[in-house]
This record gives C-alpha cells, sequence and structure tokens, in this order.
C-alpha cells in the first residue's frame, strides 16, 4: 500500500479552525455545499448551527470535516421556512443567514443556459426564509448571498433591486460588491458577487470587507512540492490515495499531455488551460473534463491541488466520487474570501 502521510493542521490553520462553541455568533447555512462559505466565516468566529444542501456528496463531505456534530442536512431549501428550521434547533439564537443559491442560470461560463430557468426562483427563495425567520422568529443581525458576478444584471437589474428594496424595508442596510478572491489571500483569480445586509439599528459602522495583506498568491505557494497523486485507474480504496484522501488525479489521456503541446501559462481552449507556478490560478470551475491542467504540464490538478488553490486548509477531505469532488470544489466559495467579509460583518456589528 502507497505511504500516507498524516496531514495535520498548521499552527496557523489550527489559530483560524472551525468554531464550535455555543458561545460565538450562530448562524444559518442554506445551499451549504461542502462547506466553504462557512468555513470561511467559523474561521472568523461564528459558528455554524444548521446548514442545508440538496446534494447529498457535498453534504457529508461537510459534517465529515465538522465531525462529531451533524450540522448539514440533505434538504430542497425551496420547502424550507423558519419553522421547519427552528424544530431542528430549537434552543438556537441565531444572528445571521448565509448561502451561495445556484449559480449556473446567471453564469457566464453556462452555455446553455435557459429562460425561466427555476433555479433562478432560488435567488429569492433564500430571502424568503431569512426574512420569514427575521419577522415571524427572532430579528437577525445580518444576511449575506454570494454568487457571480453577472447576477447583479440579471432581467436588466431588476432581481437584486427588488431583494435590496425588501431587504431596505425590513430594517437593512444594504452593501453589493464585486469583490476579487486574490485580493484575500486565495492564489486565484475568481470575482465573486456579495450581497451583505446588516441590520441597521444594531450596526455600529459601515461595512467593509477585510482584505489580506498578502494579496496575488501564485500557485507555487499552494502546491509545489506536492508528491504526485494517484491517477484515476490505480487508485483502490480512499486509504490507498497517497499523501492525502483527495490527492487523485484524471488519468492522463490526451497526445497532448506526452508531445510537448502544452506550455505552462499558456491555454488551449476550455479544456487545456495550463497554470502558471508564478501566477494566481485561473477561477477554480471545472465544467465536463475542464480540469485545468498542472504546471508541469504532464497531468491535470487532483482534487486536493484544486481544493488548496481555493483556499482550503490543507486537512480538509472531500466525499463522494471523483466527479463530486470536483464539483463541490467547483461550486465552493473560497474560504479566505469569506473570511474577510466575515470579519467585516465582526467589524461592522460587534464589538470586536
Amino acid at each position: 500500500m502507497p505511504q500516507r502521510f498524516q496531514l495535520q493542521p498548521s499552527p496557523v490553520e489550527r489559530a483560524a479552525g472551525i468554531v464550535n462553541d455555543a458561545s460565538a455568533p450562530q448562524i444559518v447555512s442554506l445551499f451549504c455545499g461542502c462547506g466553504g462559505l462557512d468555513l470561511g466565516f467559523e474561521q472568523a468566529g461564528f459558528n455554524t448551527v444548521y446548514a442545508a444542501d440538496l446534494r447529498s456528496p457535498a453534504v457529508s463531505s461537510f459534517n465529515h470535516n465538522r465531525a462529531p456534530r451533524d450540522v448539514a442536512r440533505v434538504s430542497d431549501v425551496r420547502i424550507l421556512s423558519a419553522a421547519s428550521i427552528s424544530k431542528c434547533i430549537p434552543d438556537a439564537k441565531v444572528d445571521g443567514f448565509i448561502g451561495g443559491p445556484p449559480c449556473q442560470s446567471f453564469s457566464r461560463g453556462n452555455r446553455s443556459k435557459k429562460a425561466n430557468d427555476p433555479r433562478t426562483d432560488l435567488v429569492s427563495k433564500f430571502f424568503d426564509v431569512a426574512l420569514d425567520w427575521h419577522i415571524n422568529k427572532c430579528p437577525l443581525k445580518f444576511i449575506v448571498m454570494e454568487n457571480v458576478p453577472e447576477i447583479g444584471r440579471y432581467a436588466d437589474g431588476s432581481l437584486m433591486q427588488g431583494e435590496v428594496r425588501r431587504l431596505k424595508e425590513n430594517g437593512f442596510s444594504v452593501d453589493i460588491m464585486i469583490l476579487q478572491a486574490s485580493d484575500f489571500g486565495t492564489p486565484q483569480r475568481r470575482k465573486r458577487f456579495f450581497l451583505v445586509a446588516c441590520n441597521r439599528i444594531q450596526q455600529r459602522t459601515p461595512f467593509a470587507a477585510v482584505e489580506s495583506e498578502v494579496k496575488d498568491r501564485t500557485v507555487r505557494s499552494a502546491i509545489f512540492g506536492l508528491p504526485q497523486p494517484l491517477t484515476f485507474s490505480e487508485r483502490g480504496g480512499r486509504a490507498e490515495i497517497p499523501y492525502h484522501p483527495n490527492h487523485w488525479c484524471m488519468t492522463p489521456r490526451s497526445r497532448k499531455f506526452f508531445d510537448g503541446s502544452l506550455l505552462t501559462g499558456r491555454s488551449t481552449g476550455r479544456s487545456f488551460k495550463t497554470l502558471s507556478w508564478d501566477k494566481p490560478s485561473y477561477t477554480v470551475s471545472y465544467g465536463h473534463r475542464e480540469v485545468h491542467i498542472h504546471p508541469d504540464c504532464g497531468r491535470r490538478l487532483s482534487v486536493h491541488e484544486a481544493l488548496l488553490l481555493q483556499g482550503f486548509p490543507a486537512h480538509y477531505e472531500l466525499l463522494g466520487s471523483m466527479s463530486d469532488q470536483f464539483s463541490q470544489v467547483s461550486e465552493a466559495v473560497p474560504p479566505t474570501m469569506a473570511r474577510g467579509v466575515a470579519l467585516g460583518i465582526r467589524s461592522c456589528l460587534y464589538d470586536i
């Protein structure tokens, strides 16, 4: 059996680890995925007490990294309400709701968009549930929604304008911004839309996300020196993947991997984007067999490498098939970015 190295959290990762503290501000997370947005908030001192997502592998990954707590549930957000969530966490004093509704109906990378895509309605549903809690359960301090930048222009801007209007009508100040992941210490260029709504009565200062002192981290800083991953055809059970259970990759098959036509930092269409060692990664968002090429040009990235480029700590693990894992990491919010937003919320709403 190949040697399996035991990855332990570094001191820095321990200091910015997952919170399990009943006295910490408590949050509810919808469309939680594998937990990137939550991890950033948890690293900033918040505590996720309830999370929901429709995809079972993502929920399993979320809970696996927060064991023994089973925080996340496989749930269809379309049928959730404040009352149904409250039954699951009857004693929770929730401060905020966070979530990233599915972005495929807005994303520029989706070449098969459909008119009247039902996923569009999930944005309003997210705010429906959060405001249901705010009005009928107890007032919230904040609501945060993340998505792709294109959502702000959807339907000539009317979708987000309508949500901003009803948030303001219910006592929130609202900030909308497009943030760049590399400004938050993520070794990746990735722009994301954030809507941050803060309770006007409780807000102490204007909201501002807290950027990293180290910007534009490179691919080299994240994945250089890792051992070779196991390829899909070689893999056995989860325990047989060397170094880290997600350090496996697709088996190289295209002649491009062998004929010298791939060059570091050069792109050949959507399917052959080769990373540069000394620049941030392209956006970690992979379609069918479009996982980026490792800078050495001989293979595609492993799941573990993609997680590191998303800003996840080295000990974070995903469950499910390889396809499941790549979907989870592609759809995740970079935790480093989420942490900057969460620290901004702590600054403007809490005495820290």
